[in-house]
């Protein structure tokens, strides 16, 4: 099949179709392309609610923390069951009660260092966090999923630049990760082996769409990407969820989380902004044996930190639309070195 022209490429993950229109990329741009400054932020700030020691606006104080720190999102999206639920409702207007707990993850106490800039033993402290906290929240009564995300960047949606990420538990599983779970579940029943097991193994075969890699984990950019630079991490080993990460994949994870972090900074020379989250076995009583533990980084940027990318037009009323292919988004960030911009 020829690439370069018009096609769709179907989600394995989720059964959505996306159109690649790979002609599209060599249209001139005479839109914004400037760089933007880098931004210098303090270790300490006093007006900062995430800092160490400062006072958040519901009155608490955060401790001296040294390390990460946990809190309950003092703005929760989502709140504990209290007595007896309302009944759900159904027909033309359907609707059911929702409940469940909202936490915040400081990665550190400094206010400047963002993922890419922390040490990899603090970047394995966050997963052994997130881990934690996944285990503690998926054992509460109600509970059946936890999802880890970080927003970062104020383009996509972050109130506060102290590097953070969130965890949401919920009493039903989420619509993606429920579409991809019932896709895993086809595809194993079908062919008795595990979706991202096959997929990972043959994206290394080919290595056209390979961003990094190591013994445990894979970073790429999937064949159906929709973002710019869209990148899913994958476990090299089939394992359901962080809790079920050994040592050595932790070590492993943090090494490759940080190296696309890294190679995404340096592709703007920016604090490169995206939405990142984990994609795990949902708590809900049942094997889930074909859920392989992935992450997705969704990032707007489309040719500069100045141009982002949006969902519009066609996008919007019909089906996601990409120009930048996942083989040259994935060649792109490949060029990117390896030593963050800011420490050269």
């Amino acid at each position: 099949m020829n690439f370069d022209r018009p096609h769709r490429r179907l989600n394995l993950l989720t059964g959505d179709w996306v159109l690649v229109s790979p002609h599209r990329a060599r249209r001139p741009w005479l839109g914004q392309v400037e760089k933007m400054p880098v931004d210098r932020l303090p270790v300490y700030d006093p007006t900062c609610y995430l800092c160490p020691g400062n006072r958040r606006s519901n009155g608490t104080v955060n401790p001296p923390y040294t390390q990460t720190f946990v809190f309950d999102n003092d703005f929760a999206s989502l709140l504990p069951q209290e007595g007896e639920e309302e009944t759900a409702q159904s027909g033309l207007f359907t609707s059911e009660p929702e409940s469940g707990l909202c936490r915040v993850v400081c990665f550190s106490p400094d206010h400047s260092l963002t993922l890419p800039e922390l040490a990899q033993e603090q970047v394995e402290t966050v997963i052994r966090t997130w881990t934690e906290q996944t285990m503690e929240l998926g054992g509460t009564p109600g509970i059946q999923y936890v999802q880890v995300f970080e927003n970062k960047g104020a383009m996509m949606g972050c109130s506060n630049p102290h590097p953070h990420s969130q965890i949401w538990a919920t009493g039903h599983i989420p619509n993606e990760p429920a579409k991809e779970l019932v896709c895993q579940e086809e595809y194993l029943r079908s062919h008795g082996t595990c979706l991202l097991c096959d997929y990972v193994k043959a994206e290394r075969e080919k290595g056209e769409r390979i961003v990094a890699q190591n013994e445990r984990f894979t970073a790429l950019v999937p064949f159906w990407a929709v973002w710019p630079f869209e990148v899913m991490l994958v476990a090299n080993r089939h394992t359901g969820s962080l809790a079920d990460l050994t040592p050595g994949e932790v070590s492993g994870l943090a090494d490759i989380m940080q190296e696309v972090t890294v190679r995404y900074d340096n592709l703007f020379e920016i604090s490169f902004p995206y939405s990142m989250g984990f994609h795990q076995k949902p708590f809900d009583g049942k094997a889930n044996a074909a859920q392989h533990l992935h992450a997705h980084y969704y990032p707007p940027l489309l040719r500069s930190a100045a141009v982002r990318k949006f969902m519009v037009g066609f996008e919007m009323l019909s089906m996601p639309q990409r120009d930048i292919t996942a083989e040259l988004a994935a060649a792109r960030l490949r060029e990117m070195a390896w030593v963050h911009y800011k420490a050269r």
